[in-house]
């Protein structure tokens, strides 16, 4: 574990400008630098670097951080590895410390989880250890005439196995022993464990974790082996078991051949999501290099970030049954908050009984990427799903349709897209677009103006606004009234702000210019980290003409608003006779102030 103290010594020393123009060139605008996002295609520049904060902010695709941060998503590593990497550049060594007590999970990153449970274990040994795994399962591939014969039963060819190191687990317990003559002793088996090779049981016994299965490695964006991926050869379960959660690997960040399919990603401009390793190796065998694939796990937010960067089109390739429907829904309502204009997520379903494997190597690459062609657009598979679930030609029907299309609309970020999915939902639903969105309380989101410079639109909340003052200036912590930091008003940013003021506090010598870069680390594992890191990026645009006196003043006077409607409605939903002489006056005094 990383102590938090050298973590913020580190950035101290670094300069996220100096950290970002190594691989990006920067350009100077005003107090900040701007530049064409790393993390999407765009012609003009959204991407904004801002050192008084040392902070990083695409207005385009969302991507933001700190030094660290951009590290890790630029360069594919993990929390650890960005941390040895920036410290390499400034000279200076990484301590580690073990944890007072055991990790539990739930209040740790799974990387930081992970690298705590193996604190003994670098990232080199594992990597080292993982890549003479792979070596090994290639050479028991070609030992072994069942695997080999199973391959090419599935149609697959000796040169595409190759260039996938597609390999083979043998049978028995404890194979890898053969690749590391040392498999018994307790320190290498807690590494291969640590690497998610092998399984410890009790009394000190060990055995492979993958056996009698074909072995697909996993790469990471460096092209670095770091988990696996095993088929069984015959009729079992699990079909595919892929490696634990370990410091190399995590599933919900990691895409199976998104490092080898970038380049054919590009030249298509698009990305196809399939379900199976092995539909990816059919689709590159016959053409069709730009497919990836989940690895054992559902579609997550930070999956469609990742292809979204890398590509304009997003097909999502599902089975046409019952399970590939409830997939591909799910994967929907995880690009909702996602897309922006000029994107698009489609979903194409199979015909019954095919996935992509069996149609390619039966129709070939022409008819295939027909049916891509032909996907259903994100907005046409949301209304489809809706209506269907409805009986449209009642007004209990279409009042359902309107409810069941709400929590989905309001996730929507992208305006041009949301403007076409609430005429389209007006016109099913027989009413005017006026008319729903007032229904739905729907706020549209503006379409951004290159003319003139908007009005900066106020937060809904006031605990919001004053969250984004404190993160420009925290010296306004002083002047906060600390008794209506206590009233509870039932909105998600109040225990962020009350997290914030207590950073503030307990940090009352730490230079203005360090106080963000340091509660984005902070914050780094909290449940308050989106809200902090999406309000810094709302105060990027800031600059020193903002009036932050007045803003204050505004944001404090809302929130002193609310407690006196709030402490009216408790008065008054209580008996007139039942108030003390002293609660009569101050619920005079509370009308007088409205």
């Amino acid at each position: 574990m990383i102590p938090q103290s050298f973590i913020q010594d580190l950035l101290g020393r670094v300069d996220i400008v100096d950290v970002i123009e190594r691989d990006v060139p920067l350009r100077k605008a005003g107090a900040n630098y701007t530049a064409c996002c790393p993390f999407h295609s765009e012609k003009t520049a959204s991407f904004t670097v801002a050192p008084a904060k040392q902070f990083y902010h695409c207005f385009g695709c969302g991507a933001h951080g700190n030094a660290i941060g951009f590290v890790m998503e630029h360069g594919g590593m993990s929390f650890v590895e960005a941390i040895h990497d920036l410290a390499g550049r400034v000279g200076m060594q990484v301590p580690v410390q073990e944890p007072a007590f055991p990790s539990r999970g739930g209040d740790k990153s799974p990387t930081e989880n992970s690298a705590i449970g193996h604190a003994g274990h670098s990232l080199e040994r594992l990597l080292e250890a993982v890549d003479v795994a792979a070596r090994y399962y290639r050479e028991q591939l070609r030992r072994s005439e069942r695997a080999i014969s199973y391959l090419k039963q599935r149609g697959m060819t000796g040169e595409t196995a190759a260039r996938f190191a597609i390999g083979y687990a043998p049978a028995g317990w404890r194979g890898l022993e053969a690749a590391f003559p040392d498999y018994a002793a307790a320190s290498r088996s807690s590494q291969l464990a640590a690497a998610g090779l092998v399984v410890e049981s009790g009394e000190g016994g060990r055995y492979d974790r993958f056996r009698d299965r074909i072995m697909f490695p996993i790469l990471d964006l460096k092209g670095r082996i770091v988990a696996f991926g095993g088929r069984v050869l015959e009729q079992g379960e699990p079909k595919y078991l892929n490696s634990p959660e370990t410091p190399l690997f995590q599933k919900g960040r990691e895409l199976y051949n998104l490092f080898a399919a970038r380049r054919a990603i590009r030249e298509a401009g698009r990305v196809v999501v399939v379900e199976g390793y092995m539909d990816v190796v059919a689709l590159a065998q016959h053409g069709i290099g730009y497919a990836v694939a989940a690895l054992g796990t559902a579609v997550t937010a930070f999956h469609i970030q990742k292809l979204l960067r890398h590509a304009d089109i997003v097909v999502f390739c599902f089975d046409g049954d019952k399970a590939g429907r409830k997939a591909a829904w799910r994967a929907l309502e995880e690009s909702l908050a996602q897309l922006q204009d000029g994107k698009q997520v489609s979903f194409l379903f199979l015909p019954e009984g095919e996935d992509p494997d069996s149609y390619v190597r039966k129709a070939g690459r022409k008819a295939f990427e027909g049916l891509l062609d032909q996907a259903l657009p994100l907005s046409v598979f949301l209304l489809r799903e809706l209506e269907a679930r409805t009986d449209l030609t009642t007004s209990e029907g279409r009042a359902r349709l309107v409810r069941d299309a709400k929590p989905l609309l309001t996730r929507l970020v992208a305006p041009g897209l949301t403007l076409m999915l609430l005429k389209q939902l007006a016109e099913i639903s027989g009413t005017s677009q006026g008319e729903l969105e007032d229904l739905l309380k729907i706020r549209r989101p503006a379409f951004p103006s290159s003319r003139e410079k908007a009005p900066r639109p106020r937060p809904a909340s006031p605990q919001h606004w004053l969250i984004q003052i404190l993160m420009h200036d925290p010296g306004y912590a002083r002047k906060l009234d600390r008794a209506l930091l206590a009233q509870q008003f039932g909105h998600a940013e109040e225990g962020a702000l009350r997290a914030l003021v207590e950073f503030i506090d307990a940090h009352p010598h730490l230079e203005k210019e360090r106080v963000v870069p340091s509660a984005i680390v902070y914050f780094q594992d909290s449940p308050h980290r989106s809200l902090i890191y999406k309000t810094q990026s709302e105060t990027l645009a800031w600059d020193d003409g903002i009036d932050l006196e007045a803003e204050f003043t505004g944001a404090l006077a809302r929130l002193r608003e609310m407690h006196r409607k709030q402490r009216m409605a408790s008065l008054h939903s209580r008996p007139l006779s039942t108030l003390t002489a002293e609660e009569k006056r101050e619920l005079q005094r509370l009308a007088l102030l409205s």
